[in-house]
């Protein structure tokens, strides 16, 4: 069928398979909608005949793909193209060519016999040749005997990311539920920059993972889930810890009193969480913070100060004169700039820039804030390093941003408009999931170079060990949903895996940092292994780790990949005391979550943890047994649960923090919405009781589950095998 044809030529798949025994064809609708968001005609078989027609010609004539990717190390590549070049490079499927890039080996097959090369390197120097290149991205041009010409950006990457020295273990936690008797109602970069040095001196620790610290797009109420943010290149100034901004020394004493009141509200803040049961108020928190930084900013910077702000505008740009313009412009029009006056949903009018000028002092204090909060992470990354941590934090990259935010704004030109990611139907989710987010076009990223992508790693590689990437799979194709219909009615569309690694394999590399896939979930065959080839660890997460294509049984230690993450929960799922005794169960059946009788539920989880008990105790794991399994103490079911992480050979291992106290209350519920208090719980104990810092760190508990690990010679031990 030509709309097929011209679906593949694209990267959009007409179908897809919910499990190996299962395929399931995609609806002509999501298929002509992933189309035009791609800027091709396909609303008629008139318009698809001329659409494919148009891009045959184009792929038949096109000397070069707009990007293509070379492999530092690989197979050296001809200074010119021999005698027997190629038709084209080929898609998985066959066909020739697609929207992304391909390998340079494949690029230069396809260019006619005699076509000259030349290459402008990153550093400014012309080659004539494009072996030995030094990594990096540059402009490839081609010359082919009858004429044409054409420029593609070449991106030379290690072939394979750092890797962990060793195998170390680590903190998880959610960096807003940490609060100590300093933060203002919710853990700020203070109480990390604490963490981190307490946890790598005192626990020996080698990272802290946390949150994804983006900018959230402001409103009443502010979403306050961290993975729908306004911006993923900026930081999130509510995290901001007030008092340690050199200028708040120096308050004017006209303002002095002010800033006093707003500390002594902040306080009954935080006492409102920790001693009266109230919820994290993000709102609250940052109508205090937003109040008191506006006092901070009339202090004059030193001219030391102000040279590091000026270079940081220099260094950041036009990126983030949009960033803070659309925050300046959001406080005057609201949060959702699809609404706004009709001129100023182009960063680049005549009305965007004379309002900008007319809120250029708005502008500067959002850009003041960016700079202070990325101050502030940096700082929290060096006290990691300080505190003897080989990683330090772990940093997380969610999957995309609010379609009303900064970055949709901005760079308008790289989303595909009228689509939103989500996943399609499986058996987790029978309509599958609408996450809201409008996805990356990824011909526009190709034409780019992937310039929006490299920016964004950069960024957050700034101040960070490592990086977690949220449903890592989106490296290789994401499910588009139409605007308006159900998930059901999506289907896939394709990147440029090899672009897309080589980018973060050179970001990374540059910056000297791991990288963590999330890869949870369904996984298309390969994409696992291509990550591990190139150096991205995965994520193990124990309940989720069984014999899937044999016994079903726990899958035992040995039996783990080396090139992970191994954990015993995530933000996502209950923590290890809710699973062990039961809770999740409850929880789900007072919310109404259940699609079963409850005896069922109850009885499947019941035997999920009591195979897994079992198997703890046949490796001798669940220590101080007095007289079988079921006489074990909860607190000596967790331990063994992470001594068995112990024994597989995952090179990281990592404690939810709130398993460190007994907390059985998920972060994140997923299928509520206002059901349950997302992203808005602080860290507690086994009876709810909020637990501060101070307190964690004199946690007999605590301790006594750090000693496991220390004890487990999981920091600086001997390289695991796989």
């Amino acid at each position: 069928m030509p709309l097929s044809r011209l679906a593949a030529l694209y990267g959009v798949a007409t179908s897809y398979s919910p499990s190996p025994d299962r395929t399931v064809a995609a609806s002509d609708t999501a298929v002509v909608a992933a189309l035009t968001a791609l800027g091709v005609a396909a609303g008629t078989p008139a318009a698809v005949r001329a659409s494919l027609a148009a891009r045959e010609t184009e792929l038949r004539e096109r000397l070069l793909p707009p990007t293509v990717v070379s492999w530092a190390g690989g197979t050296p590549a001809p200074e010119s193209v021999p005698d027997e070049g190629g038709s084209g490079p080929a898609t998985p499927d066959g066909t020739p060519g697609t929207a992304g890039g391909s390998s340079l080996e494949a690029a230069l097959a396809a260019l006619p016999a005699g076509t000259r090369l030349s290459v402008l390197t990153e550093q400014g120097e012309v080659r004539e040749t494009v072996e030995r290149l030094p990594t990096g991205v540059h402009v490839l041009e081609a010359a082919a005997p009858d004429g044409r010409t054409a420029r593609a950006h070449l991106v030379v990457a290690p072939a394979k990311l750092p890797a962990p020295t060793g195998r170390t273990y680590g903190l998880l936690v959610q960096v807003y539920s940490l609060l100590s008797r300093r933060s203002w109602g919710m853990g700020d970069l203070g109480d990390l920059t604490e963490l981190t040095a307490w946890a790598g001196r005192a626990l020996g620790a080698g990272f802290v993972q946390v949150n994804p610290m983006h900018a959230a797009v402001p409103g009443a109420p502010t979403d306050p889930s961290p993975y729908r943010p306004s911006s993923r290149r900026y930081p999130d100034p509510v995290y901001l810890r007030v008092e340690d901004i050199p200028e708040f020394a120096y308050v004017d004493e006209n303002d002095r009193e002010r800033l006093l009141a707003l500390l002594t509200r902040a306080r009954r803040l935080r006492e409102s969480v920790l001693d009266k049961g109230a919820l994290i108020d993000r709102d609250a928190v940052w109508e205090l913070k937003r109040e008191a930084l506006e006092l901070v900013r009339e202090v004059p910077l030193g001219p030391g100060r102000r040279a590091a702000y000026c270079d940081f505008l220099a260094e950041e740009g036009e990126a983030l004169e949009d960033h803070a313009t659309w925050y300046a412009l959001a406080e005057v029009y609201g949060s959702d700039w699809t609404r706004w006056p009709q001129g100023l949903r182009d960063p680049r009018s005549a009305e965007t820039a004379r309002a900008r000028a007319e809120l250029m002092d708005r502008v500067d204090f959002h850009s003041r804030l960016a700079w202070l909060t990325d101050a502030q992470l940096a700082t929290a990354q060096r006290s990691a390093r300080d505190a003897g941590m080989d990683v330090g934090l772990v940093h997380d990259l969610a999957v995309g941003v609010h379609p009303g935010g900064a970055d949709a704004w901005a760079q308008q030109e790289v989303f595909a408009a009228g689509m939103s990611v989500g996943a399609p139907p499986d058996a987790f989710s029978v309509q599958g999931q609408d996450w809201g987010l409008p996805p990356w076009r990824p011909d526009r990223l190709a034409e780019s170079g992937y310039a929006p992508y490299r920016r964004l790693l950069r960024a957050l590689f700034r101040y960070a060990g490592a990086l977690r990437i949220d449903h890592v799979m989106g490296l290789f194709r994401l499910w588009w949903v139409p605007q308006g219909r159900p998930a059901t009615e999506g289907t896939y569309v394709r990147y440029d895996a090899e672009a897309m690694l080589a980018i973060l394999a050179l970001e990374a590399s540059r910056a000297g940092a791991l990288v963590i896939g999330e890869d949870l979930g369904t996984v298309e065959p390969g994409v696992r292994e291509t990550l591990q080839e190139h150096g991205v660890l995965g994520t193990s997460v124990l309940w989720f780790e069984r014999d899937w294509d044999g016994t079903g049984l726990p899958l035992p230690p040995e039996s783990w990949r080396a090139d992970c993450l191994a954990t015993a929960t995530t933000h996502d799922l209950p923590p290890t005391a809710s699973r062990l005794t039961g809770d999740h169960v409850e929880l789900r059946e007072r919310l109404g979550l259940l699609t079963r009788p409850v005896g069922e539920e109850r009885a499947e989880a019941a035997a999920d943890v009591g195979e897994w008990l079992a198997l703890l105790a046949r490796l001798g794991l669940l220590q101080g047994a007095a007289g079988g399994v079921s006489e074990q103490s909860e607190e000596a079911e967790i331990q063994a649960v992470h001594r068995f992480l112990l024994r597989t050979p995952a090179r990281l291992v990592g404690v939810w923090l709130p398993d460190a106290v007994g907390d059985r209350r998920p972060q994140n519920l997923p299928g509520t919405w206002d059901q349950y208090p997302n992203w808005r719980l602080p860290v507690a104990d086994a009876e709810g009781r909020p637990v501060t810092l101070e307190e964690l760190a004199a946690s007999p508990r605590l301790h006594a589950l750090m000693e496991v690990l220390r004890e487990g010679g999981a920091t600086g031990g001997p390289e695991p095998t796989a």
